[in-house]
């Protein structure tokens, strides 16, 4: 299918072929329409316009992330992930109107005519996948094309409600753009005067031709607001796009005494306060187009709100087309352009150009057609079968000695030539797709549940093909092992499937997010002659194998520390969630636990964790902010402290080995420090750090030994650390129950 991408690099509009999206909570929809909001699109077209410096003054924010991750990471990792992130094309749009045609929730069938919103969903696509809270079904008097105003009219009727609007108040909207437009007839048919405010005269016009009562530009305000409303507007609402202040100004001149201002567009805040104190008015910003925005239970899950928060986005879109089918809202005037998909180019050409005047702008897709409507696309058919260069500064040799443990079982030992790759997230386009590509192996096909993201990871890594449905990559014949690198909750799930399919395994910890997940995939695992290798990539660094040189010939029983500095971590992160994540200590702590076990050579054989006081916490996550104490068979213990309550401009990882009298320290996998006999010695790494993942995907394409038993350790080990926290009491351990 065709879908029009940005370039967060260079600001270059394109349109591309990627493959279909796959189905998720909700439903797949075959675009008639979609509308490009000009001022929200042309904002994010400005930024990826400016050089890195600009963006970096555009958003401090973002700058400031990559100056933190520098000091822990160092420079040269940082700018690699800055520059990964800017790789990545946008996907633009977010309000759209099509068919269905696939769906997973009862409430949509096949056939049935939608508005679908969202960014990052309601794409400008032949077919996008929209969960089921951002789509509503079309009144059979609505054009598809007027539908596709949907989500922009929810914006703006969620403004109308946050101005607490009653029939007969008098209603100024300052900004008649297409939000501002769509303002001035919700405010009539709510039975209000209103007063449209716009510096062009031809949008003043059009406000007029549309229904308000009143539309002028800022000239003579007072004047013509004194015959409209002689005591004041009793709300404002503000729909234009600008930093400056002046909108807030005027709206602060125009409001009555206890009077309702509310910001719906992008403008400066700054706010003057003795005009709105004078009049004890009211300052409200309206978000999107209503509760239930940028909340992901709500959005991805399909969890609805109850009654009582009664105007959610979903039924705010459910209003606007009701508007629409009473005939209250009029679209056919501000539709100015049309363009079909093909032509998106040209579309914003004339937006960045402003060679002409332009307010609705439509793309249109052919509802004729069904010939792109495949979830397999051929990036490069023609590839040679000769595999990429090896690092040549690899010893897979060295590798695999340094990770030889009396766990270990030999299955088979054939090298990996070709490979297929399951997700495009961050972990993979960073650290695994990046080092794979210096060592000898064929990338052939990558699985994405998105389009986009197959289509641009697989064009800049090199892949045969992209799809959007994981199973093409099972079933070629072609591929020898699978990479998979999804959100955890189908880790156990694919690997399974990849065993059953005799692929080699590679899967991102943590292996399994429950013990019936664990359970299963060790069981498939015994019953197949394939490998799998877990990414705990840390115990392949070669910083760790310096520090086991250290300790190698120990007497007594090690004390291990790692500490973990997160500093905060989003409660609305993917990784927080139960289903997709399993929450910090089942994604993260699993790391830690498996590197105590790495240093310790050891089997564990007890568990007592400790989270933060749940009656106390308050909005702190428990399994964010916890302490794992771990006993092992040759009388070791290791302690991992995890945090998010310190600040991220401290070292994010340190791990202290105490044993023998000797002492080994190492910092975010850049400084190591061995302490023996008084005498210190240090390796210090500047531009960036050593976390051997080039290592451990050498070691897993030369098909070394299969140490996945001691990862199901790790992973059972890290189970039990979250029943400890639960049960409020230790766990005894026994893995020879699930690796036996």
């Amino acid at each position: 299918m065709k879908q029009v991408l940005l370039d967060l690099n260079s600001g270059a509009i394109s349109v591309e072929d990627v493959p279909v999206p796959s189905l998720k909570k909700g439903v797949v929809v075959k675009n008639h329409f979609s509308l490009i909001s000009a001022g929200t699109e042309s904002s994010l077209l400005s930024l990826a316009d400016k050089s890195k410096l600009g963006k970096a003054r555009e958003r401090p924010d973002l700058a400031q992330k990559v100056i933190n991750k520098a000091k822990t990471d160092g420079v040269l990792s940082a700018y690699q992930q800055a520059v990964s992130r800017l790789a990545k094309p946008e996907a633009l749009g977010y309000s759209c109107a099509g068919i269905v045609t696939d769906s997973n929730v009862s409430e949509f069938s096949v056939g049935d005519r939608v508005a679908c919103a969202g960014a990052g969903y309601a794409s400008h696509a032949e077919y996008v996948s929209i969960p089921k809270n951002l789509t509503i079904k079309v009144p059979d008097n609505v054009s598809l094309e007027d539908a596709a105003f949907t989500t922009v009219g929810s914006i703006a009727m969620q403004g109308i409600r946050n101005a607490e609007v009653t029939v007969g108040e008098r209603v100024v909207v300052i900004g008649l753009g297409l939000v501002g437009l769509l303002s001035v007839q919700i405010a009539k048919a709510a039975g209000c005067r209103v007063f449209g405010i716009d510096v062009d005269p031809k949008k003043i016009a059009l406000s007029l031709e549309l229904g308000a009562d009143i539309a002028s530009n800022y000239d003579g305000l007072e004047e013509r607001m004194a015959s409209f409303s002689p005591f004041g507007a009793d709300k404002v609402i503000i729909t234009a796009a600008t930093s400056s202040n002046g909108p807030i100004e005027v709206a602060g001149d125009l409001v009555r005494e206890k009077g309702r201002v509310v910001a719906v567009g992008a403008v400066g805040l700054n706010i003057p306060r003795d005009k709105y104190y004078e009049k004890e008015a009211e300052f409200v910003i309206s978000k999107s187009y209503g509760p239930g925005r940028y909340d992901r239970s709500y959005e991805e899950k399909g969890i609805d709100y109850p009654i009582i928060v009664r105007w959610t986005e979903k039924r705010n879109m459910d209003s606007f087309l009701e508007l629409i089918s009473e005939g209250k809202i009029n679209l056919q005037k501000i539709v100015t352009h049309e363009f079909t998909i093909e032509e998106a180019t040209d579309a914003y050409d004339l937006i960045t150009s402003r060679k002409e005047p332009y307010l609705g702008i439509l793309l249109k897709y052919n509802p004729d057609t069904s010939e792109n409507n495949s979830t397999v696309v051929y990036l490069n058919p023609s590839k040679s079968d000769t595999p990429s260069h090896a690092n040549k500064n690899t010893n897979p040799d060295k590798i695999q000695n340094e990770n030889s443990n009396k766990n270990t079982t030999t299955k088979t030992n054939s090298p990996i030539k070709t490979i297929g790759c399951i997700g495009a997230g961050i972990q993979a386009m960073s650290a695994l797709y990046p080092n794979l590509a210096k060592l000898p192996v064929e990338f052939r096909g990558l699985a994405t549940s998105t389009g986009l993201s197959a289509q641009s990871a697989g064009k800049k890594f090199g892949f045969s093909y992209c799809t959007t449905d994981y199973k093409k990559i099972l079933e070629d014949k072609e591929i020898d092992a699978v990479i998979i690198a999804t959100r955890n909750d189908l880790h156990a799930k694919m690997t399974i499937e990849a065993l059953e399919a005799g692929k080699d395994v590679f899967v991102e910890k943590p292996l399994a997010t429950n013990m019936e997940d664990l359970e299963v995939v060790a069981e498939a695992w015994k019953n197949s002659d394939k490998n799998v290798q877990v990414g705990f990539n840390r115990r392949y660094s070669s910083l760790t194998g310096q520090l086991r040189d250290f300790f190698r010939n120990r007497s007594s029983p090690m004390v291990i520390h790692y500490r973990v500095n997160t500093g905060p971590i989003p409660a609305d992160l993917w990784v927080n969630d139960e289903e997709q994540g399993g929450g910090m200590l089942i994604s993260e702590c699993c790391h830690f636990i498996d590197y105590i076990l790495c240093l310790t050579v050891a089997k564990p054989i007890e568990v007592y964790a400790k989270s933060v006081d749940p009656s106390t916490a308050g909005s702190i996550n428990r399994f964010s902010n916890l302490q794992i104490v771990i006993s092992l068979d040759d009388g070791s213990i290791g302690t991992v402290t995890y945090t998010t309550l310190g600040d991220k401009a401290y070292s994010k990882e340190q791990v202290e080995v105490f044993c023998d009298g000797m002492v080994g320290v190492l910092t975010d996998f850049r400084e190591l420090r061995l302490v023996k006999n008084g005498k210190e010695t240090k390796t210090k790494r500047w531009l960036s750090q050593d976390k051997g993942f080039p290592e451990e995907l050498n070691v897993f394409l030369r098909g070394f030994e299969d140490n996945f038993p001691d990862s199901v350790s790790s992973t059972l080990l890290t189970l039990k650390a979250r029943e400890s926290i639960e049960k409020r009491l230790p766990v005894a351990i026994n893995v020879d129950t699930i690796t036996d």
